[in-house]
């Protein structure tokens, strides 16, 4: 297991985004050289944790909870053979592109040592949107990228440092229940009666699907 890339987006003027200045930096491209990995502070007002990455949406991206996003390299080659047509590393907007190692079947509260120094954790899935559609350029993305179910992960920073590409990548804990990334995606898009099994996840979760997944099952029941 490696990381293959390290992407950063820089804030661009595009026509595909509802951001009040047209800007997005899910345009991000791989860098060379280490880049220095740390948490950025809460959610709406902490934006990526990522060095040289800008986040643009503070309401929608980055804080702590979501302050790195990570695909898989072999979903990217998924998605080429399906749309008929190359993914660059970073083509998701990710700011890591991983290999050998399954992001989206990765658990919730799962941590992964990234070279030396850095430990991610693992939070949620990414939920696609209207910008990511844009970007991408393809009819119905929203709802061909939630009914594929492979969203890569969002990461909080546990242990800070520098990463490069060509870095180990090594799954250091794995916590004692099955919520997955996937199964987290599925239940709070297209399968909520799967929110209940997200409480297993406890603290781990990222803050806002575990509200969703608390007032589930205070109007519905376990």
């Amino acid at each position: 297991m490696k990381l293959l890339s390290v992407n950063l987006g820089r804030r661009k003027h595009v026509p595909y985004t509802d951001h009040p200045e047209g800007v997005t930096g899910i345009d991000k491209q791989p860098v060379e050289g280490p880049v220095r990995l740390a948490a950025p502070g809460p959610k709406g007002t902490g934006g990526s944790g990522v060095a040289g990455d800008e986040v643009c949406s503070l309401r929608h991206h980055g804080g702590d909870d979501q302050a790195v996003y990570a695909v898989a390299r072999e979903d990217l080659d998924d998605w080429e053979r399906e749309l008929g047509r190359p993914l660059a590393n970073g083509g998701f907007g990710e700011n890591l592109t991983t290999s050998g190692l399954d992001v989206s079947g990765a658990l919730i509260g799962e941590r992964w040592r990234i070279g030396s120094a850095v430990v991610v954790e693992v939070t949620s899935g990414r939920i696609p949107c209207l910008t990511f559609q844009g970007h991408v350029g393809e009819k119905q993305w929203v709802k061909r990228f939630t009914a594929k179910g492979a969203p890569g992960a969002y990461l909080r920073v546990i242990e800070p440092g520098e990463i490069k590409a060509g870095d180990a990548l090594e799954i250091i804990h794995r916590p004692d229940h099955d919520v997955t990334v996937a199964l987290q995606f599925r239940a709070v898009t297209t399968h909520r009666e799967l929110l209940p099994r997200l409480l297993a996840a406890g603290e781990a979760l990222h803050p806002e699907s575990l509200e969703t997944a608390r007032k589930y099952v205070a109007q519905h029941g376990a």
